[in-house]
């Protein structure tokens, strides 16, 4: 039975398993976004986020604790230096998952795991309220283009006919 086990194994053995999150992690940390399997991005997410909570204290005790789990000492500078100075304030969820659909190979859920401030895109847009967005929408057109279509084939033969010349 497997009572209190409660993450994922992935399909695979234990040091597969490690090495594989160590190595998500770090292209995570280096690219700031990466694109994986649903599943795989959840089980980083929880490898992940005790890791960048210990990045927020730089201590050489937590630096080393680090680098056990992610064996890369540029992810590591760039986890202690760059990724802990925006999240510095963040009571945690620091990583967001986006679903992507499915791939066409073997329809596998498809996810996008990205740190939440790094993402740019997403700070220019601002939230609008309900009133604003029923007011600035753009109106619906039925999709029958049966009447529009015979208005400009009307108009188009009188704009295009030359003025006649007076003799």
């Amino acid at each position: 039975m497997r009572h209190n086990k409660k993450f994922s194994h992935l399909e695979r053995t234990s040091s597969h398993r490690k090495a594989m999150l160590s190595n998500m992690a770090n292209s995570l940390i280096e690219h700031k976004r990466i694109t994986t399997t649903l599943p795989k991005a959840k089980a980083l997410r929880v490898y992940l986020e005790p890791l960048v909570t210990k990045s927020k204290e730089d201590t050489t005790h937590s630096r080393r604790m680090v680098f056990r789990k992610l064996r890369n000492k540029y992810a590591v500078k760039e986890l202690f230096s760059t990724v802990a100075e925006k999240i510095a304030d963040r009571p945690g969820g620091y990583l967001r998952i986006l679903k992507l659909g499915h791939r066409l190979g073997d329809d596998a859920a498809m996810a996008m795991i990205e740190f939440v401030d790094f993402n740019e895109d997403r700070k220019q847009i601002k939230p609008r309220s309900k009133q604003e967005a029923a007011t600035t929408s753009k109106t619906r057109r039925s999709r029958r283009s049966g009447k529009k279509s015979e208005a400009k084939s009307e108009e188009a033969p009188a704009a295009t006919e030359a003025p006649k010349a007076e003799e």
